[in-house]
């Protein structure tokens, strides 16, 4: 409870999302958005993969202390960054995973092929996280509109994350899900860390999972799949002109 860092559990998250994924000992794991680390370290205690655990809300030198405490500085790599500017080397990730975070950045049309640079060719990259049933077509419901928040609309269904990946014909879309009664685990949650926060907790039990719960998407990149270049300056040459009058 110490290490959580937003309104879901990362480690039942993480669980989830690793089911159906291939990690093996050594892999390189970028855990993008890893809020206080708890994520990256049950992914080297649980597969023996080598983390590097980046945010950019959270400290990097308390991620530090709690990596420490678990006896896996060795393994797992803090680092704050922000996920539009990464300090990474092309093709230096096996697998890609980010547990209830993706959301706030990813949305973007360009980010896929932007994060896919530091995945290899065949990795894989995984989201988990909240998201819609489906998507939402006119005003939120009644049953939500007390808790509902504008940046709430950077949520979307399963469906639309797999649409919105295979468009760009960089990955292979492996699955694509919602967990079953995934509400009942996000309001179990609530209930333990934020018991007091009875708007959200009202909210959710009274959607009842029409709307609301948690998804995740799992891809592979294409090896054969033409990535654009990173931009870092555009080249000009200056020439004096007349002024015109």
């Amino acid at each position: 409870m110490a290490g959580c860092s937003g309104g879901a559990n990362p480690l039942w998250l993480t669980e989830w999302l690793t089911s159906s994924l291939v990690l093996r000992r050594g892999m390189r794991v970028l855990d993008l958005g890893c809020g206080r680390a708890l994520s990256s370290i049950f992914l080297h205690r649980e597969f023996e993969v080598e983390v590097w655990a980046v945010d950019l809300w959270f400290s990097s030198s308390e991620n530090l202390q709690r990596i420490r405490d678990a006896r896996v500085e060795e393994s797992v790599h803090p680092i704050h960054a922000d996920a539009r500017a990464l300090p990474f080397a092309n093709d230096f990730f096996d697998a890609i995973i980010s547990i209830d975070s993706f959301p706030y950045y990813g949305t973007d049309d360009l980010y896929l092929g932007y994060v896919l640079r530091f995945l290899k060719p065949s990795g894989q990259i995984a989201i988990a996280g909240a998201g819609l049933m489906h998507e939402i077509a006119g005003p939120v419901p009644e049953r939500l509109a007390s808790w509902w928040e504008p940046i709430m609309y950077c949520l979307h269904s399963s469906f639309w994350w797999r649409s919105h990946w295979e468009k760009m014909e960089l990955v292979n879309v492996e699955l694509a899900d919602a967990m079953p009664d995934g509400w009942k685990f996000w309001v179990e949650w609530q209930n333990v860390v934020a018991p007091e926060n009875l708007t959200e907790i009202r909210a959710i039990e009274r959607d009842s999972g029409v709307l609301m719960g948690y998804i995740r998407a799992v891809a592979r990149r294409r090896p054969g799949a033409k990535l654009d270049e990173a931009i870092q300056s555009v080249a000009t040459t200056y020439a004096p002109q007349s002024l015109l009058r």
